[in-house]
């Protein structure tokens, strides 16, 4: 059985998820946590929990999801597996932060290069990997299909989408990712997003602005 925690970290309030089954062993995906207490907060919850982490996952690599990626790495002893095209955002991560003054000493490089159909294994759990640009290069989603849930990073939000005007946002290719991939899943499939509340593929097709089919089409 899959289980799943949700913290909100640093200014950004990014979603940092652990996915973790009952062998222990949890995936790590976008690490914000950014002051010492959300760091505290975090490695609590991984000792209370006894659970071990196996790998590190980005679902994009802008600034408010890769700020603690070192940080994790080095204290869990675990690789980054982020998509190929995250490493241009990964190269300029440490000038762009400070435009919001975020000091990274030093910024993770990616160990594992994933995309789709790249099946992410941990315990006797798996994941598959949807390749979705749009808001970023690189934007990758995480679906768990037994469990019926997907992590979206910053695709696909409750009633909104991830933005297009950062480089390499594209609308239109946003769009087409959240009709073709997402959109194809399951009506009650929960949405873990990169930001603000969990919703449902269903809820989403009808409610979304930029993206809703309508009932008319279901």
């Amino acid at each position: 059985m899959l289980h799943i925690k949700q913290f909100g970290f640093n200014d950004f309030q990014v979603n940092t998820y652990v996915v973790y089954d009952d062998t222990k062993e949890c995936l790590i995906i976008d690490p914000g946590m950014y002051y010492e207490n959300e760091k505290t907060e975090f490695e609590e919850f991984i000792s209370t929990n006894e659970l071990k982490p196996v790998l590190l996952l980005n679902t994009h690599a802008h600034i408010d999801h890769i700020i603690a990626n070192k940080f994790v790495a080095d204290l869990y002893h675990i690789k980054l597996a982020a998509h190929k095209e995250c490493e241009d955002f990964l190269k300029q991560a440490k000038e762009y932060g400070l435009t919001f003054g975020i000091k990274l000493d030093e910024v993770k490089t990616i160990d594992i290069f994933i995309d789709e159909n790249t099946p992410l294994r941990f315990g006797t759990s798996v994941l598959e990997v949807f390749y979705t640009p749009g808001h970023a290069d690189g934007s990758l989603c995480f679906y768990a299909k037994e469990a019926g849930f997907v992590l979206t990073g910053d695709v696909l939000f409750y009633q909104s989408i991830g933005r297009t005007d950062l480089p390499t946002g594209n609308y239109d290719l946003l769009q087409e990712s959240i009709w073709s991939k997402l959109f194809t899943l399951p009506d009650e499939t929960t949405v873990y997003s990169g930001h603000g509340p969990e919703t449902a593929i269903n809820y989403e097709k009808l409610h979304n602005p930029f993206v809703a089919i309508g009932k008319d089409f279901l």
